[in-house]
């Protein structure tokens, strides 16, 4: 069954945080992993630490698509050839990192009619607050977050030898979270069809 759909979407994986000593990428990494092993996706990550945009700095609005930085052209084509997301957040001041908050308000439309998983991480709340803030807003761009989530408790303790080692449950979870965002992403594809977009 996945051999007859691999690389048919094309899912952004997306990391937060950009502060220094970030453990961020190594979960990422095996996000990645888990990913490409399912089989529905072609798969790349996108580092807000890597792509470094500044604070929003288009003069006109983004809905109008009128963008005069290549950061943003690079950062709208990126997420514009996107079949489905996954974010993958720490957990900030009950929230997530305002990096990404900055990035998902640079594009409207490019976000549009795609479905998205979450994997949060952090200590006793698992980066719960942070999902549950993120999975609020991505409706605004007209993004559909998954029900299902993968929420790390603790993640300092599944770090071994430089590298991000699961328990069964949190492979479990993500198995899940890959398996639902297959299936929606498929039913959303309609959705984007040229006949159904309406004038920008």
């Amino acid at each position: 069954m996945h051999l007859t759909i691999r690389n048919m979407y094309k899912l952004k994986i997306i990391g937060a945080t950009v502060r220094p000593g970030r453990q961020g990428p190594l979960i990422i990494e095996w996000v990645a992993t888990q990913a490409e092993a399912h089989g529905a996706f072609q798969v790349e990550v996108l580092d807000l630490q890597t792509l470094n945009l500044p604070l929003m700095d288009e003069p006109a609005h983004p809905a109008l698509r009128q963008y005069t930085h290549a950061h943003t052209k690079q950062w709208s084509a990126k997420i514009e050839e996107a079949d489905a997301f996954i974010f993958v957040t720490a957990e900030y001041n009950f929230s997530y990192p305002a990096p990404l908050q900055n990035a998902l308000e640079y594009l409207v439309h490019e976000w549009g009619y795609k479905a998205a998983g979450i994997v949060s991480y952090g200590g006793v709340s698992a980066g719960t607050r942070a999902w549950n803030t993120l999975k609020s807003d991505l409706p605004s761009y007209r993004v559909v977050p998954l029900v299902e989530a993968v929420n790390i408790p603790f993640f300092t303790h599944f770090i071994e030898d430089g590298q991000f080692v699961p328990n069964e449950v949190t492979t479990a979870a993500m198995v899940t979270v890959l398996q639902e965002l297959a299936r929606w992403t498929k039913a959303l594809l309609a959705l984007r069809q040229p006949d159904l977009q309406t004038a920008e």
